[in-house]
């Protein structure tokens, strides 16, 4: 579904963000990129969906150079989920949820259908919650919003950029939960980016860690733990015992 063949991206002043990266993202997987701060998760993430193109090597969609997309065309097929949510304050939750689609051009009944399914979806109930705006909202609630939004034109692939960082724990606990039910219903190819381990563990089909711009490995979860790579142990060995298990 995506496909990194020899990417590396270099800011103007020659400082490389991402080295020479290898990496495919299967079809109906979930997969973690995961890494400190500056380790190249939101920038590979944005090589997705060519917020940012790729300095040398190419970056794939569908079997075709994110390069040879529109970008529009290429943006409209990809959710995009991010920390600080991006929804309009000036919209109402209906009107965000239902944006792209209505640049799709989708008949209002159909719309409408479609903002409702995934309102309750995201467990928030229409009549409740349509007619509100984004600043009547707790933070939980926009974040919910934002994914119901990332989702409305069911694209196949979906990004997620640390969509859970900004929230308390209580909150973000119960969304990583709410996110693991949704994720088995949706069969989606998703590309979640953490700096957090228990979150990696907790949603990833395989995790791939990111160390200063370079593909350290990619293993699935209950291999990742046991991995000998040396930045791998030492981005383990800083988290407790207690965290790692049980996963939930």
């Amino acid at each position: 579904m995506i496909e990194f063949r020899s990417v590396s991206f270099h800011l103007d002043n020659g400082r490389r963000l991402i080295q020479d990266l290898n990496l495919t993202v299967l079809e109906g997987e979930t997969l973690v990129l995961l890494g400190q701060s500056g380790s190249g998760k939101t920038t590979t993430l944005k090589l997705i969906n060519r917020l940012l193109e790729p300095t040398s090597g190419e970056v794939l969609v569908k079997s075709c150079a994110t390069t040879a997309w529109d970008p529009i065309r290429l943006r409209r097929g990809i959710g995009y989920v991010i920390q600080e949510i991006g929804l309009f304050p000036h919209f109402t939750v209906a009107r965000n949820v239902g944006l792209v689609p209505a640049l799709e051009g989708w008949e209002p009944e159909r719309l409408r259908a479609r903002v409702e399914e995934l309102l309750l979806l995201v467990s928030l109930e229409p009549k409740e919650f349509g007619s509100r705006y984004p600043h009547e909202l707790s933070g939980g609630q926009r974040q919910r919003v934002g994914v119901a939004r990332a989702l409305a034109a069911d694209p196949p692939i979906l990004l997620m950029d640390e969509p859970f960082g900004a929230l308390d724990p209580v909150t973000r606990a119960e969304l990583r939960r709410e996110f693991q039910l949704l994720k088995q219903r949706l069969n989606k190819t998703i590309v979640f980016v953490t700096h957090e381990v228990r979150e990696a563990l907790a949603l990833a089909s395989r995790i791939a860690l990111l160390d200063e711009g370079r593909l350290v490995g990619v293993y699935p979860p209950e291999e990742f733990v046991r991995a000998r790579q040396p930045e791998i142990k030492a981005f383990l060995s800083a988290v407790d015992e207690w965290e790692l298990d049980p996963i939930s």
